[in-house]
């Protein structure tokens, strides 16, 4: 009996309290759920992000000046290396006897009244005779050889 007390009136204006009060309830769930980004949180965010991009290519930069220093300074002792070598060489170049050695050694110089002579393996001539062939030999070289021997005017 208690329903037949309220009236259909009654009963949709405490049907729209308990749907207003739910849907109240739904909408402050989501402002708290909004409300954890705030606007000095965004800022910070921005904030945070615009260091991070201003900073990157100073530091790509920086990297990369770095290594190109650690390879400048390889070059460097390289250079004094080599350096170290030339002057050794410089001083060796300045003894007589080194200058001497040299002269036999390399272009087959004798003292006078020595007699020079000249060892040929028969071997390794054979070997250079028989890499000259034409069938060993790259197609270009070759044919520039047919050139150079077309243009010679003392053909025998």
């Amino acid at each position: 009996m208690a329903r037949d007390r309220f009236s259909t009136a009654t009963r949709l204006r405490l049907l729209g309290e308990q749907t207003a009060a739910r849907v109240y309830r739904s909408q402050s769930r989501r402002h708290d759920r909004r409300s954890r980004l705030t606007g000095r949180a965004a800022f910070l965010a921005l904030v945070v992000c615009s260091l991070v991009v201003a900073l990157a290519y100073p530091m790509r930069q920086w990297v990369s000046q770095r290594a190109e220093i650690a390879e400048q300074q390889r070059l460097a002792a390289e250079a004094s290396e080599r350096v170290e070598r030339l002057r050794d060489e410089k001083a060796r170049l300045q003894d007589d006897a080194y200058i001497k050695r040299l002269a036999r050694e390399h272009l087959h110089y004798v003292l006078p009244g020595e007699t020079g002579y000249t060892v040929i393996d028969p071997d390794a001539a054979r070997e250079r005779r028989t890499d000259q062939g034409a069938a060993d030999r790259p197609w270009y070289s070759n044919l520039w050889d047919g050139v150079d021997t077309a243009d010679r005017t003392d053909r025998k």
